[in-house]
């Protein structure tokens, strides 16, 4: 699984930081490294210099082999915060990607839906 990040123009991507965010991508999503061909985290701060509400974005979008990208974002008071839950929500959001693409492999049950209407005789 390839992992790139990016960044606008008011976040430092330095090396330290390229490093946490590829450590919590890895953490959270490795299970998944095998379907996924590549994993970029955008950065960005959403209102430049000004303090206050969180304004720390990170956007992960996840390519899996042969099938359309999925994305999640996430805002947070820092960078860290906004990736690590952003990253969380991707874990979800493929969880349930590849559980409805593959059942049988997961092991979970799709619910059937009941034909009969309820309470009739």
């Amino acid at each position: 699984m390839n992992i790139q990040v990016n960044s606008d123009s008011n976040i430092r991507v330095s090396p330290r930081l390229t490093k946490i965010v590829e450590e919590t991508v890895h953490n959270v999503l490795g299970r998944f490294e095998a379907k996924l061909t590549r994993v970029e985290v955008h950065l960005s701060d959403v209102d430049n210099t000004k303090s206050g509400k969180p304004d720390k974005r990170c956007v992960i979008e996840a390519r899996p082999a042969g099938d359309t990208p999925r994305s999640t974002s996430a805002l947070a008071g820092n960078v860290v915060s906004s990736v690590g839950q952003a990253a969380r929500k991707m874990q979800r959001s493929l969880t349930t990607f590849f559980d409805r693409k593959n059942p049988a492999v997961t092991g979970v049950k799709q619910r059937s839906r009941r034909v009969a209407a309820l309470g009739t005789s």
